[in-house]
């Protein structure tokens, strides 16, 4: 079914997928909380629901601050968009929302991210074949799972190292005190950059239905309503928390003081800010994890616990693949029983 035979489904089918989506984008921030708050949690700089609070109102400030580049990339720089229907639409939410789910449970920190950009990949394949994939952008995106923790690493192993140097003179309890206020900054430009790029995600799979569903051409600029909406979900999921991933990323991986805390998220948010500009989705938890690490591992080699750095790994590697599959499941069961 191409884009014109969908719009012919009606508005309810419209509507329904709409709220799919934003259903994904409040499990992404729901999934990702951890990302945001689990080094201000662990370093006890703030209590959880003041954490979760904060990095709520911080991903929704990020309307007003990032270009939706990340959202042109998702929208029109993955697959072909004259192959979009909602049976695609479909498929590529229901498989990153059941990979989703199951990292939850688990209390796996994988990527929302590249769930969604699997399950994308995997509908196009079932329904039409590899043809539609538009290398460049799946490359892209696929290089940043390995480029980003590694930049985050280095970042964060760099500040550590530069903290040491200039406050090797100071009390460790002049440098918690000063980095118990300075974590606070460096938490919230994370968020920021969490909201930022990971809002943009679902502004691209429902503008993509717009266009699909012939509701704005495909050269309209995405409608306002989309944008704040996408942003609201995103705070409201982050509000609620992921709290089975925040304790994974705040303790098991390494113990982090507020001096790490800071060089993690501030490394980490640099990243951000830099894929979002150039229009990358990247996944904020691969980031945050490879700053995590640097820090630890600028600390000492052994103070990182690689055994669950290796399981998260593997999480990163599997979750493309498995949340196409289940994608591609979906858009066949969506297709075979509601055509």
């Amino acid at each position: 079914m191409d884009g014109a035979a969908g719009s012919a489904l009606g508005l309810g089918v419209l509507v329904a997928l709409i709220v799919i989506a934003l259903a994904f984008d409040f499990m992404n921030g729901f999934h990702d909380a951890a990302n945001s708050i689990a080094t201000v949690v662990s370093t006890r700089v703030l209590k959880p629901y003041q954490a979760v609070v904060m990095a709520a109102i911080l991903n929704f400030v990020a309307v007003f601050v990032f270009h939706l580049s990340v959202a042109t990339t998702v929208g029109k720089g993955i697959i072909d968009q004259g192959i979009v229907d909602p049976y695609l639409v479909f498929g590529a939410l229901v498989g990153a929302i059941a990979w989703n789910v199951i990292t939850w449970w688990y209390g796996i920190p994988s990527s929302s991210s590249h769930a969604l950009i699997g399950g994308l990949v995997g509908a196009a394949v079932a329904k039409v074949g590899t043809w539609a994939l538009i290398p460049e952008g799946i490359l892209k995106t696929v290089a940043f799972i390995f480029i980003s923790p590694i930049v985050g690493m280095v970042f964060g192993a760099l500040l550590m190292l530069a903290t040491s140097w200039i406050f090797m003179r100071s009390t460790p309890s002049r440098v918690d005190r000063w980095f118990r206020r300075l974590q606070l900054i460096s938490s919230s430009l994370y968020s920021l950059g969490h909201g930022g790029n990971d809002a943009q995600k679902t502004i691209g799979i429902i503008w993509m239905l717009l266009i699909a569903a012939g509701s704005i051409g495909a050269k309209d600029p995405v409608p306002i309503w989309v944008v704040v909406a996408c942003y609201v979900a995103i705070a409201l999921g982050t509000a609620f928390g992921g709290w089975r991933i925040v304790k994974t990323m705040g303790q098991r991986i390494t113990k982090l003081k507020p001096v790490g805390g800071f060089c993690a998220e501030t490394g980490g948010a640099a990243m951000l800010f830099i894929a979002t500009a150039l229009g990358i989705p990247v996944s904020t938890t691969h980031t945050i994890t490879g700053a995590i690490v640097g820090v630890g591992t600028a600390q000492n080699v052994s103070a990182v616990r690689w055994g669950i750095a290796g399981n998260i790994v593997w999480a990163w590697v599997l979750t493309i693949p498995c949340s196409a599959f289940m994608a591609g499941l979906a858009w066949w069961v969506a297709r075979h029983v509601f055509a």
